[in-house]
């Protein structure tokens, strides 16, 4: 039956890290690549992005911590 838990934990915790990824992507590539990358405001926004992707990843982290063995 752990396994079981195991395998479910490790997709929900694979789903938060690719919607991190996908956070931090969406919060400075897109800016980036329409030019839009240049202080201000936009950069603030930027890091907010890339911080909340940072959170989600660590929530990841956390949700591996709840594996059985």
């Amino acid at each position: 039956m752990h396994t079981v838990h195991n395998a479910r934990i490790s997709l929900l915790a694979t789903a938060v890290n690719n919607l991190a990824l996908a956070v931090i992507v969406a919060g400075f590539v897109a800016p980036a690549v329409n030019g839009q990358l240049h202080g201000g405001w936009q950069a603030v926004a930027t890091l907010a992005w890339i911080a909340f992707g940072i959170v989600l990843h660590c929530c990841a982290q956390l949700v591996l911590g709840r594996l059985r063995q």
